[in-house]
């Protein structure tokens, strides 16, 4: 185990709020949405932590996701499940991006995505407060990291995919020790599944938003940006957003690092990124809505965004206009495009989603919304190897006279 999460340390939540009314609830037991059906917030004693805690001791730490356990909710190392959860690099894409984009590559992540940060967190206090059945919808990297993480500890899992979902994902989470099934709906048709059941009893609900731990590992990716920037944040963040767990995350690492005093007011402009084939938050953002609604006859090559509707969209929306952001659609075509591009230029294997990311931001600079000097970090949320590629026909007859000048 990491020198970070070898010993206990005191974490500093001091309760839990509701997103929306700001209603507080007691830590320490298991919770789902607030009376009004929204995401709960875990909330800290901030000074207690920064009389604790300096950024030069963080930085000073083995660079993983437990470096900031002083700002993350489990409170006995016994409780904590770990399949080696580094800090993800920032990749440059020169030829392919700008000389200033950089790509927070977390396909790095155990089980190839940025799952892997929320649902370490989520199943490490599922543990700690008892939990033993659990069941998520997915459309894939999520119902793998927690088939891997929930099997490392011993809880069972059950997970619904929709019937779209890649092959490879599907066959990795029932792998990894969940129990699985495909599904003739999207995402929310698996969700209201796994609500029904949640509400007979038969196990507690992990979709996303409906528990309040998964932001809290999906906010390490605000703090590691953060670090990794000499604690002055970029220009603009483009984030593949679905059910937008990471956005809201970062924008809720950002306002807390502030409170610390670790860094200004300054932040990243941030851009929802969404497939036009599934932009409910496009579509909200365009009309000046709080609320999105379910976009009908989702379809996208990027499964993991193919989310028709979000129970935080207000989060998403608060966090992308309040930071003078934008909600951005791409299509399928320069999705594919882009993931090509980075890979025939610049070496990088993206996904479909953080394809989208890489054509949103030149479609971004086109516009006149992005100046070309400005920091600009796109999230690649997962291996590209986790995804159908290209065919590659060509072969040789070893026993037959090659031709050498076709090799040029």
């Amino acid at each position: 185990m990491n020198s970070n999460i070898t010993a206990d340390r005191a974490t500093f939540v001091s309760h839990l709020e509701c997103s929306m009314t700001g209603e507080r609830y007691e830590a320490d037991r298991p919770h789902g949405l607030s009376r009004v059906g929204r995401p709960l917030l875990v909330r800290y004693d901030l000074p207690a932590v920064g009389a604790a805690l300096s950024r030069n001791v963080v930085a000073a730490r083995d660079t993983d996701l437990w470096r900031w356990r002083e700002l993350l909710p489990v409170r006995r190392t016994a409780s904590i499940v770990s399949l080696g959860e580094i800090e993800t690099p920032l990749v440059p894409i020169p030829k392919s991006g700008g000389p200033n984009v950089l790509v927070k590559d977390e396909g790095r992540l155990p089980t190839g995505s940025f799952k892997a940060r929320g649902l370490v967190m989520a199943v490490a206090m599922a543990r700690e407060l008892g939990v033993t059945r659990i069941a998520m919808p997915t459309n894939g990297n999520a119902g793998a990291a927690l088939a891997a993480y929930a099997t490392r500890c011993g809880i069972e899992t059950i997970v619904f995919c929709p019937e779209e979902t890649p092959e490879i994902n599907v066959r990795e989470i029932a792998a990894q020790g969940a129990r699985v099934w495909r599904v003739n709906g999207q995402i929310d048709d698996c969700g209201a599944i796994v609500g029904k059941g949640a509400a007979e009893g038969r196990w507690f609900d992990f979709s996303t938003l409906k528990e309040p731990y998964r932001i809290e590992g999906k906010k390490t990716m605000g703090l590691e940006l953060a670090a990794q920037f000499g604690w002055k944040l970029p220009d603009a963040i483009f984030y593949p957003t679905g059910g937008g767990t990471g956005l809201i995350g970062m924008w809720k690492a950002f306002d807390e690092l502030e409170r610390l005093g670790w860094i200004g007011p300054e932040r990243p402009r941030m851009y929802a990124v969404q497939a036009s084939g599934c932009a409910p938050i496009v579509r909200a953002f365009e009309a000046g809505a709080e609320h999105a609604e379910r976009w009908e006859d989702a379809a996208t090559v990027a499964a993991g965004i193919r989310v028709p509707r979000a129970v935080g969209d207000f989060l998403i929306l608060r966090a992308v206009r309040e930071s003078s952001g934008r909600a951005l659609g791409v299509g399928d075509p320069a999705i594919l495009r882009a993931v090509d591009e980075c890979a025939t230029k610049d070496g990088l294997l993206m996904c479909p989603e953080g394809g989208a990311t890489l054509a949103a931001y030149g479609q971004a600079v086109r516009d006149g919304l992005i100046e070309a000097e400005e920091r600009v970090v796109l999230f690649n949320c997962a291996t590209g190897l986790k995804y159908p590629l290209p065919d590659a026909p060509q072969w040789l007859d070893r026993h037959q006279a090659i031709d050498f000048e076709m090799f040029g």
